[in-house]
C-alpha cells in the first residue's frame, strides 16, 4: 500500500491522498494534488503512520511538489476570493436569500469556486447560483456549514488564550451537553461555557472521563453522611485535593479528607429524592436501583432507601 498523506487546504479543510510515485515530502511542504474536478494546491499536514487509521477507502493521488509559479497562482486566487466574496454578498442581498456568507475558496486550477455559508434552515439558492455562474464563468458550489465549522474556517482565540481547537487540530465534532459541564463541577450557565461559535465548548469533552472516574470514589453531592451520631450533607467535593465539604445543621461547612471517611458510614439519599416520595418500591438514593451502591475507599456502600 502506498504511503498516505494528509493535506490541509484553506479553512483547515483536510483530505487524504496516496503517494504512489513515492514523492519525498515533509510536513509543511506545498504540493499539487488531484482534486474532485481538476487539480488543487495544499500543504502537507501529516505523513505519519496514524494517518492510515483515519483515511477513507477511495483516495486520489498526490501529483507533484508545488513550484514557485504554483505559489504565485495560489496568491492570485486569494486576491480573487476577496472580490468574489464581495460580489456574492451583493447578489445575496439582491436576491434576498436568508443566508450568511462565511468564506470563498477558489480551486487552484480555477475550475470551481466554493462559497461556504450558514443558514437557520434550508434555502433555495438556485437563482443565486445562476447569477454567480454567469459572473465568474466557472463551476459554482454553495456549501452549507454549521456554526462550529464556521469558527473552524475563520479561526480565532479561545478564552484559554490558545487558538481554537477546531481551527488547528480537531478533526470532527462530538456532541457536547450541559451535563458534561455539571459532571466537572463547572457553571451550568451556557454563556460561561460557550465558545466563539456560540455553542458549548468542545473542550468540555476532553477531561470528562477523568472526572467521571474520579467522582466514583466520592459520595454524591446532596447525600447525607451519618457517623458518630451526626448527620451532615455533602455540599461539595474536591477531587484534586480528595476532600469532601460537609454541611451540618447549623450551616457550617467542614472539610473532610476522603481517606478519613470511616468505612461503613451510612449514606442517605439527597433531600430532593425524599421530597419526591422516593421509597423502596420505586427508587434508591439519587435515583439508583435498590441494591446499587458506590465505592468509597474500596468499600461497597449500600445506600439506605430512607433516613432511618
Amino acid at each position: 500500500m502506498s504511503d498516505l498523506i494528509e493535506v490541509v487546504f484553506k479553512g483547515r479543510r483536510r483530505e487524504y491522498f496516496t503517494n504512489p510515485r513515492e514523492i519525498p515530502v515533509q510536513d509543511g511542504d506545498w504540493v499539487i494534488v488531484q482534486a474532485d474536478r481538476g487539480i488543487d494546491l495544499g500543504k502537507v499536514h501529516h505523513t505519519s503512520e496514524w494517518v492510515k487509521r483515519d483515511a477513507p477507502a477511495k483516495l486520489r493521488e498526490l501529483l507533484r511538489p508545488a513550484q514557485p509559479e504554483d505559489i504565485e497562482v495560489f496568491e492570485r486566487n486569494r486576491s480573487k476570493e476577496t472580490r468574489a466574496y464581495d460580489t456574492a454578498k451583493e447578489r445575496i442581498v439582491h436576491r434576498d436569500v436568508d443566508m450568511k456568507l462565511v468564506d470563498v475558496e477558489y480551486q487552484f486550477d480555477g475550475n470551481r469556486i466554493t462559497f461556504f455559508f450558514t443558514a437557520e434552515k434550508r434555502v433555495d439558492f438556485r437563482d443565486l447560483v445562476k447569477d454567480l455562474a454567469s459572473i465568474f464563468r466557472t463551476r459554482i458550489e454553495l456549501r452549507q456549514i454549521g456554526v462550529r465549522d464556521e469558527a473552524g474556517r475563520i479561526g480565532g482565540v479561545g478564552t484559554c488564550g490558545r487558538e481554537l481547537c477546531c481551527a488547528t487540530w480537531l478533526r470532527q465534532f462530538e456532541p457536547i451537553t450541559l451535563k458534561m459541564a455539571k459532571d466537572q463541577g463547572l457553571s451550568p450557565s451556557p454563556s460561561k461555557i460557550s465558545g466563539a461559535c456560540g455553542r458549548l465548548k468542545c473542550c468540555l469533552r476532553y477531561e470528562l472521563d477523568f472526572y467521571k472516574e474520579a467522582s466514583r470514589e466520592f459520595p454524591r453531592i446532596g447525600s447525607k453522611l451519618v457517623f458518630a451520631g451526626v448527620e451532615q450533607e455533602v455540599s461539595r467535593v474536591d477531587i484534586f485535593r480528595r476532600t469532601l465539604l460537609l454541611l451540618d445543621e447549623s450551616g457550617k461547612e467542614t472539610p473532610l479528607p476522603l481517606a478519613e471517611l470511616p468505612i461503613g458510614v451510612k449514606v442517605v439519599g439527597p433531600a430532593r429524592d425524599r421530597r419526591r416520595g422516593c421509597d423502596k418500591t420505586r427508587c434508591g438514593a439519587r435515583g439508583q436501583k435498590p441494591g446499587d451502591g458506590e465505592s468509597v475507599k474500596g468499600q461497597k456502600l449500600q445506600f439506605p432507601l430512607s433516613e432511618n
